[in-house]
């Protein structure tokens, strides 16, 4: 008799896979899916070859991403699984890199676990580039000249420095917008609250369109 020393719920989803039937439905927890990746090779079936067919586990998996992303993302690097991992490292920007421990870094080897950080303190970059430019001046006016107009410029470094060295790769346009836009608040100058207004809206547009998984 064969010997299957699995859980059942183990042995269930590991059945599913090999005979391609949708397994979504029981809801595996991670520790169960977790599992299933060593058991798929200890019966002679590769993760990388059974798993993409079955985009039903795959969404159970990026089901849990949201509670355990890098748990996820190394369990999907472990096996080659590009797109899952793509899809997972999304999902990691809510977590610091220091989380990474050594278990999971060998678990996603090498490459994954580089770009993982390159997403990571990519973003760091990208934000901290995007915040550097204060907003345009407009001409000198009797009410707001080039002296008065450079308070805004020092505000500007001020709320953005605080962005920048908080650097978390997860801010959101939301956030940025809710960190800068009291600043219009303080204006009385009608060209300055449009150019400000502007400057915000373009940060928020270039921070929108940075790249957000691996």
């Amino acid at each position: 008799m064969l010997d299957l020393p699995l859980q059942s719920a183990v042995l269930n989803i590991l059945l599913h896979l090999v005979y391609s039937v949708p397994c979504d439905r029981y809801n595996p927890s991670l520790d169960t899916i977790s599992a299933v990746f060593p058991a798929l090779k200890v019966y002679g079936y590769s993760a990388q070859s059974m798993i993409p067919p079955h985009p039903d586990f795959s969404q159970v998996m990026i089901f849990h991403a949201p509670g355990d992303p890098l748990r996820v993302y190394a369990l999907a690097a472990s096996a080659s699984l590009e797109a899952l991992a793509v899809a997972a490292s999304h999902f990691t920007l809510v977590t610091s890199l220091s989380s990474v421990t050594d278990a999971l870094a060998a678990q996603m080897g090498p490459h994954y676990l580089r770009r993982l950080f390159f997403l990571h303190l990519g973003r760091v970059e990208a934000l901290k580039l995007h915040l550097m430019s204060p907003p345009d001046m407009h001409e000198s006016t009797p009410d707001c000249d080039f002296t008065e107009q450079k308070k805004l410029t020092r505000a500007w470094a001020l709320a953005t420095a605080y962005l920048a060295w908080d650097g978390r790769p997860d801010a959101s346009p939301a956030s940025l917008s809710a960190s800068l836009t009291p600043l219009v608040e303080h204006l009385q100058c009608r060209p300055c609250r449009d150019l400000l207004q502007g400057r915000i809206l373009t940060l928020i547009q270039n921070w929108s369109l940075v790249k957000t998984t691996i």
